[in-house]
């Protein structure tokens, strides 16, 4: 059958609206986010909206949050943070969703005095309850360079991604009885915070605010997900985008392992003292 060039044309911008339908490809920090907090403490640093800056003094720290919810998607940002001494400062990127039941998915940086390394702090809320935190130090500097930092959360996982390295696979385990995060849409978030009370040394080291402002910078934010609003989701019942139905294959649980062996400083499923009567079954 020969179309005219019309119905091509009709053909074309229906295509055009389904494929933006299905995910959103943010990039730009002008039009994709907003700076919900700070009193100007936060700020895009470039016309093109790809570099943003977060600041943190004794006043007040500094967060953005992303205009859209999302219920499922990828999204990952490279990230360069505070140097020095940064003791009792938190810096962050996870998505959540709101009410006292929420849902979040967490990538914390706990900061340190200077020459000692930064806590990776990794986590999973499910209906308001948490305790499910793995720590990691990096293999690199994450305060010289920017660094690729990565959530993958579909309906069978949520994998945490580091330069392209999994070093987290959290899967969905509701045939055990344990809850995934799948009914509540979550927006994506960033902050700059003080915690000195219990980040670096559990409290121990305090923020040293003769330091202050302390800045740390995001570039090259990007969101692949599932748009929701007005109570639907963007994505089709038979979504086939690839971070849809990714899990982690072989060479990257070979990956995964070598960061856990190497770099994992605190694992939930291994701590017999916080769970004396046995570990999570999510675990087992």
């Amino acid at each position: 059958m020969k179309l005219s060039r019309g119905t091509r044309f009709a053909f074309l911008v229906l295509f055009l609206f389904a494929a933006q339908s299905v995910a959103v490809y943010a990039g730009s920090f002008h039009k994709d986010v907003q700076i919900h907090w700070g009193d100007g403490r936060g700020k895009v640093r470039d016309r093109d909206g790809k570099l943003l800056s977060l600041s943190l003094d004794k006043s007040s720290g500094s967060g953005f949050q992303s205009h859209h919810e999302f219920l499922y998607g990828k999204a990952e940002v490279q990230m360069k943070l505070v140097p020095g001494n940064s003791a009792g400062t938190v810096t962050t990127f996870y998505l959540k969703s709101p009410g006292t039941t929420w849902d979040e998915i967490d990538f914390e940086f706990l900061g340190n005095i200077s020459g000692h390394p930064y806590t990776l702090h990794t986590n999973v809320y499910t209906r308001g309850s948490g305790d499910k935190e793995q720590q990691f130090h990096l293999w690199f500097d994450p305060t010289k360079n920017f660094h690729t930092y990565c959530i993958t959360w579909n309906p069978q996982r949520i994998i945490f991604t580091v330069y392209g390295i999994p070093i987290r696979e959290f899967k969905n385990s509701e045939s055990i009885g344990v809850p995934f995060p799948k009914n509540q849409p979550m927006r994506l978030y960033a902050s700059l915070w003080e915690a000195e009370h219990w980040v670096t040394r559990g409290g121990l080291e305090k923020t040293d605010w003769s330091k202050a402002p302390f800045t740390a910078f995001y570039r090259n934010y990007n969101v692949e997900g599932c748009v929701w609003a007005n109570g639907k989701s963007s994505c089709p019942a038979n979504m086939n985008a690839p971070w849809f139905t990714q899990k982690v294959d072989p060479e990257g649980q070979k990956k995964m392992k070598w960061a856990q062996s190497k770099y994992m400083v605190y694992n939930y499923c291994t701590d017999k003292r916080r769970f004396p009567k046995g570990v999570p079954a999510v675990c087992t």
